[in-house]
C-alpha cells in the first residue's frame, strides 16, 4: 500500500509527517529516521530506522556492471556480519559501470569500517569505494 500526502516546508526547512503515515509506519516520537536525497532525480527518501545512528555507515561503490557483481558485494557484507539497511543502485554505463550507495548497520559486525572497505576492495569487480560513518 502506498500513501500520498502533501506537506509544507516551514521557514526552518522542517516538514510534519502526517499522522496517517506515522501510524501506518509506527513512527513514534524520538525515533530515528534516515533521509536520503537523490540530487539527480530530485527525490527524497525517508525511512524509519531501528539501528542506532552511531552504528550506521554509508558505502559508495563503483563496480563493473556484470551479472552477479552486486550479489558478490552483498555476500561479502553478509560474511562480515554487516546488515544492509538501505540500498540504491544504478547502472552508469550498461555492461561497463554501475554504482551503489548502501547504508549499513555495523552493530552486528566485529569488522571495522577499514576492514569492511579492504574486504570489499578484494572483490575484482570493485573499482572505487568510499566508506564513511553517518552522523546526526
Amino acid at each position: 500500500m502506498k500513501i500520498a500526502e502533501i506537506v509544507r516546508v516551514d521557514s526552518k526547512g522542517r516538514i510534519t509527517i502526517p499522522m496517517v503515515v506515522r501510524e501506518t509506519l509506527n513512527i513514534i516520537e524520538g525515533m530515528n529516521l534516515i533521509l536520503i536525497a537523490d540530487t539527480e532525480s530530485r527525490q527524497i527518501t525517508i525511512a524509519p530506522l531501528s539501528a542506532k545512528p552511531e552504528n550506521l555507515a554509508e558505502i559508495r561503490i563503483e563496480f563493473k556492471d556484470v551479472p552477479g557483481a552486486f550479489a558478490k558485494i552483498s555476500e561479502k557484507l553478509a560474511e562480515l556480519g554487516v546488515d544492509q539497511v538501505m540500498t540504491h543502485c544504478t547502472t552508469i554505463k550498461r555492461g561497463e559501470l554501475a554504482e551503489c550507495v548502501i547504508v549499513v548497520d555495523t552493530a552486528p559486525s566485529k569488522a571495522s569500517l577499514d576492514t569492511i572497505k579492504r574486504e570489499l576492495l578484494s572483490l575484482p569487480e570493485i573499482q572505487v569505494i568510499n566508506v564513511k560513518p553517518l552522523k546526526r
